[in-house]
């Protein structure tokens, strides 16, 4: 039982770091600000290897809870709002800011446990709420590449993280599972942003990306929907094997790993003067990670 939790643990941690670090590879250094494809494809592709894996009978999804749909459709609709204004942010401000920012919603949580269910909250859990509330709110005056709309998606992003997390504490549907919500959540996710690409401009705009046909962006986007999905299955196992707290300590200790990386810090530029007709193997990135 300690190898597995050990493995479990250590598997989160490396797809905590990876999910991270091409995410921002695909968001920052080639430059693919078109959130709803991208976040998108990363839901379809998580959608279809989660359906495949209950095919084969490795995960177990309820089919029966159908009634439970559309109550959890709000739950569904803030989570697009997590994935997509998470995608915004992050394609403007380095990881450790993002952290710092995604830390944040636990201020959301712990003032509406505090101030609408009137719960005991111990003094240690206030004081770190607080810390995390002055570290947000220090940053924008301490940030050297101070980015407003990355802050303002980052802020809608972390709300959207706070509420969806009272949310799930608060309905506690015992008919849908951990899997159940996530597979939920692909398709929604998948329809709400495959009908917001038009209206956004990214259906159209995304034809003048310069690496739409280069194979690296695809296998980074194919890349990025895997570790996607594997770090919500780690997820899921990891808070089946492991105490609330416990959880929460290698959840911070993914964050640190996550973290220091000094060549995140600055948002690298790509050649946009790419000469198409050298073929997939030339790659005009300027800065790789």
């Amino acid at each position: 039982m300690i190898a597995q939790r050990c493995l479990v643990s250590l598997t989160f941690c490396a797809c905590y770091l990876a999910s991270y670090l091409m995410n921002k590879y695909v968001l920052s250094v080639l430059k693919f600000t078109y959130p709803t494809l991208f976040q998108g494809w990363q839901a379809l592709l998580g959608g279809l290897l989660l359906h495949v894996s209950w095919r084969q009978g490795w995960v177990e999804i309820n089919r029966d809870s159908r009634s439970d749909v559309l109550t959890w459709l709000p739950a569904s609709v803030l989570f697009v709002g997590v994935i997509y204004a998470g995608s915004r942010a992050l394609s403007r401000l380095a990881v450790p800011v993002f952290l710092i920012l995604h830390n944040a919603a636990e201020v959301i949580i712990c003032g509406y446990q505090k101030c609408f269910r009137k719960e005991n909250i111990s003094s240690a859990k206030i004081c770190s709420a607080l810390f995390l509330l002055a570290a947000a709110g220090c940053l924008p005056f301490n940030d050297p590449q101070f980015d407003p709309e990355g802050y303002f998606w980052a802020v809608i992003h972390l709300f959207c993280v706070g509420v969806y997390k009272i949310l799930r504490k608060a309905w506690k549907l015992s008919t849908l599972s951990d899997i159940d919500q996530q597979y939920l959540n692909y398709i929604f996710s998948v329809a709400l942003l495959a009908l917001a690409s038009h209206p956004t401009g990214d259906l159209f705009s995304v034809l003048d990306f310069p690496f739409l046909y280069f194979y690296r962006f695809h296998s980074s986007c194919c890349a990025s929907g895997v570790l996607g999905f594997l770090l919500m299955l780690s997820t899921v196992k990891l808070q089946s094997l492991m105490a609330p707290g416990q959880c929460a300590s290698w959840v911070f200790l993914a964050k640190c790993l996550s973290a220091p990386r000094p060549h995140l810090l600055t948002t690298p530029a790509v050649n946009s003067s790419v000469d198409e007709s050298s073929g997939p193997h030339s790659w005009a990135v300027s800065a790789a990670l």
